[in-house]
């Protein structure tokens, strides 16, 4: 597998440096690897839907970012973990499908994104399209230094969804929960504790308890209307304008860690070797009910 990890942030400093009137086409350019026929991730619109930073007006903050970005050699040290963890599947899963080339787009974020800056501490990702991984950022103390775990992340789910289906209208937040466990157990297994980032972590105690209750109770409900609420939780569900269900931030990480770690606990395996595992085999290794 190919994976190219684009140089966007000199293509963010030429940007920046043309007119705004010129800026809109100029992102779209810096967009392009994302094209597929699956997901408009090209699109200025999913940009900045996905807490990226606005070109249609100035802000000195970017220019500073994107030049504090390339001096902690961000792309530089995406790329190799990038290659790392790559190698680390193909390894565990030899023949695994996966698409031929990755292409990896790191797009500066929106400083006034609370969600992004505060609540996800400076950083995002979407991986599951298989060829496309998107990812969003503006550097705080810890995105700088976790954002090419992310990108780890983010292929572990690449190579998943070259295997298993993800269906709109039948995936389920089983799926959903499970592999955003799995991709944090896997950065886990390529760098330790330190390198996971904060949505797998952000619960413990009662409230892990009660989170765990509600999304394992919902663990079958299918349909992508349900993922939101459910794993991500109430603040981005009322922000796409879906019916939150009473869960924080992230829930669905946390509870998603945990059914793993009882997955791998219970067969002796790793997260790299259960990238292609369908749901319902991890979830009943770790002792989770389902009725399917």
């Amino acid at each position: 597998m190919k994976i190219i990890v684009h140089d966007t942030g000199a293509a963010m400093l030429d940007l920046l440096a043309r007119p705004v009137e010129q800026r809109t086409e100029a992102l779209r350019e810096i967009l392009a690897p994302l094209r597929n026929p699956y997901v408009p991730l090209h699109e200025p619109e999913v940009h900045y839907g996905f807490s990226g930073f606005r070109v249609d007006r100035d802000d000195p903050r970017y220019e500073q970012a994107l030049r504090q970005m390339r001096e902690a050699d961000v792309w530089g040290r995406m790329r190799e973990t990038a290659a790392a963890a790559w190698e680390r599947l193909d390894a565990a899963v030899p023949g695994v499908r996966h698409a031929d080339q990755v292409d990896v787009v790191l797009m500066l974020g929106d400083p006034d994104d609370d969600y992004l800056v505060e609540r996800s501490a400076g950083y995002l990702g979407m991986g599951g399209i298989p060829g496309s991984v998107m990812q969003t950022m503006w550097p705080t103390g810890t995105s700088l230094a976790k954002i090419p775990y992310a990108t780890a992340h983010e292929i572990h789910h690449n190579v998943r969804y070259a295997n298993v289906v993800w269906d709109p209208a039948t995936v389920t937040v089983g799926e959903h929960v499970v592999a955003e466990g799995l991709a944090e157990a896997f950065v886990r297994e390529l760098a330790g504790e330190r390198a996971m980032g904060p949505w797998s972590r952000s619960l413990d105690g009662a409230e892990l308890e009660s989170a765990y209750r509600k999304i394992t109770g919902a663990i079958d409900l299918a349909g992508m209307q349900y993922l939101t609420p459910y794993v991500i939780g109430d603040t981005i569900a009322i922000r796409a304008g879906q019916e939150p269900v009473g869960l924080p931030d992230f829930a669905g990480y946390a509870v998603g860690l945990r059914i793993v770690d009882a997955h791998l606990a219970a067969t002796g395996l790793t997260a790299a070797e259960s990238v292609a595992l369908p749901v319902g085999e991890i979830l009943a290794n770790a002792g989770v009910p389902t009725t399917n």
